[in-house]
């Protein structure tokens, strides 16, 4: 009976297959610890029985009419359609099945199944430094970092890890891929073109399963410079807007218009006039606001800047000051120029010109011109006339005060310089005069010293002073004999000339001398002449 049962087993192997899979057959993927259907036959209105083999060892037996339920433990089991269950796949459960499927008449249909134990991508972790996150999730980092990317995963049996970025007006670009568990990507000195989303994508080579994690960088910055602080005038001159500016920061930063205080050197936030998130802040000031020497500043701040290293402009408030001359004159039918500058005011002031106690407005023409070179303002008055004397004022206004400078302008005729030509003559005169006795005094200087006064300069008497030469100075301390008055009462004093005898190195010219002047030196101790004084 045993012999037959198994001749009959052999015959019903051997009969052709009415329906087979060529190749491989289809393909099952299972993860660790699911349930696992590896199909036989596909029609399921047909009940058969069927054997599963692996390596060439039956693995499970079942199906047909009447199917018995599996063993208590027993993890695999075939159902009633010839399907092959395995209940929490393991790794080793991976392979290729064969299933013999009998069918009605007797015919054999047989298949081939693969399954693939695969599992994953798990654990994927996406990391991004340095950088800080937003309450939103959303990453920062500041321009000029260097920012890293890292990535890992676990999938069984292999996977694929790859960076990919997309920007603002970009696609997907993949950046770095690799078959590990981890993948590092770095950015040297970032700039903003490279803020955007960035996604690290985790995909199983077998299941072909796929995770992707991405996340939003953002690149923040702001510009080195400090911001511009300027003042804009208005319609009415005792207000002014003053403007903040500092483009080219992202995000927009906040600005802020305060007024600055000064306690002992420690710079601190005074009133604050104006606050806003943006790049343009403009606030419009009265006087009452503003007083002389007031710090006006503009802070910006921005994530990029740390405490205390915020960026600000300022300007210091001052009051107008004109300066000029305070008195000019000018002489009637010519033209006269006055000036004034004003150059200290903050902001700016405007400076005119002004007539009379009442202040008129000049008004540019024939008789007045204007012309403004910086801070300098000129005023040149054409044809002057008496009426054009009195008081000028030059005015300077700016939101703080005004101020000016008060010019007083004197018209003179022509006659009114006569007396002053005649007083140049009359002093020329005088200094002449003087010039002119100076100089006759002086020529006359030793008679006027021998006692004659000036009363005799003018007159020659022809009185002789003889003189002579000696190499041996002599000094003679006998008193002077005078002779008695003449008539003329005057004194007549006597004055004895002696020739000294000269030296033996004496020139040879006085051996030449004149036969007179030899004869006046044989008589010279003898010589006696009277000088009259």
């Amino acid at each position: 009976m045993k012999i037959v049962t198994t001749v009959a087993l052999l015959l019903l192997l051997c009969l052709p297959a009415t329906v087979a899979l060529s190749g491989n057959g289809s393909t099952v993927t299972a993860a660790p610890g699911d349930i696992a259907l590896l199909p036989c036959y596909t029609d399921s209105n047909v009940t058969i029985l069927t054997t599963w083999m692996k390596d060439g060892r039956e693995v499970s037996r079942g199906g047909g009419a009447s199917p018995r339920p599996p063993p208590a433990g027993q993890r695999v089991s075939v159902l009633q359609d010839g399907r092959l269950n395995i209940s929490r796949v393991i790794p080793e459960d991976e392979g290729s099945y064969l299933c013999n499927s009998t069918l009605p008449g007797n015919n054999t249909f047989r298949a081939r199944v693969v399954l693939q134990v695969a599992s994953g991508p798990e654990n994927v972790s996406v990391s991004i430094s340095p950088a800080t996150a937003l309450p939103n999730g959303t990453l920062i980092t500041y321009r000029g970092s260097k920012v890293s990317f890292e990535c890992s995963s676990f999938s069984y049996p292999s996977q694929q890890l790859t960076w990919a970025f997309r920007g603002a007006s970009s696609s997907n670009e993949s950046l770095l891929s690799t078959s590990g568990s981890r993948l590092d990507y770095s950015i040297d000195n970032i700039q903003p073109s490279a803020q955007g989303f960035y996604s690290c994508r985790a995909n199983n080579t077998i299941s072909h399963q796929a995770v992707n994690k991405s996340t939003e960088l953002l690149v923040y910055y702001a510009p080195d410079r400090h911001p511009e602080c300027m003042w804009a005038p208005t319609e009415d001159p005792t207000h002014v807007q003053f403007n903040c500016t500092w483009f080219e920061a992202y995000p927009t930063p906040t600005l802020q218009w305060e007024k600055d205080q000064d306690d002992q050197g420690a710079r601190s936030t005074g009133h604050v006039y104006a606050l806003g998130e943006a790049d343009n802040l403009s606030v419009t000031l009265n006087r009452s606001m503003l007083s002389d020497g007031e710090m006006l500043r503009c802070m910006a701040k921005h994530p990029t800047l740390t405490p205390g290293k915020e960026k600000s402009c300022s300007f210091i408030l001052k009051y107008p000051f004109p300066e000029g001359e305070p008195l000019a004159t000018a002489l009637e039918a010519t033209s006269i120029t006055l000036t004034c500058s004003e150059s200290v005011s903050v902001p700016a002031a405007n400076t005119t010109w002004r007539k009379g106690p009442q202040q008129e407005n000049i008004v540019p023409g024939l008789k007045y011109f204007l012309d403004k070179n910086g801070p300098v303002l000129k005023l040149t008055i054409r044809n002057i006339s008496k009426d054009d004397e009195g008081v000028y004022f030059c005015r300077s206004e700016n939101p703080l005060a005004v101020r000016e400078l008060e010019v007083y302008l004197t018209v003179r005729t022509s006659s009114a310089y006569t007396g002053a030509i005649i007083g140049v003559l009359i002093a020329a005169l005088v200094v002449g005069s003087g010039a002119v006795l100076a100089k006759t005094v002086y020529s006359r200087r030793h008679r006027i010293c021998l006692g004659s006064g000036f009363g005799q300069l003018d007159e020659d008497r022809g009185d002789v002073l003889s003189l002579v030469e000696s190499d041996d100075e002599q000094i003679f301390q006998d008193a002077v004999p005078q002779l008695p008055p003449l008539t003329n009462g005057n004194h007549t004093t006597l004055v004895q000339i002696h020739r000294m005898p000269s030296s033996d190195h004496e020139d040879a010219d006085t051996a030449d001398t004149s036969p007179r002047q030899q004869e006046e030196t044989v008589q010279s101790g003898e010589t006696v002449d009277l000088v009259t004084f």
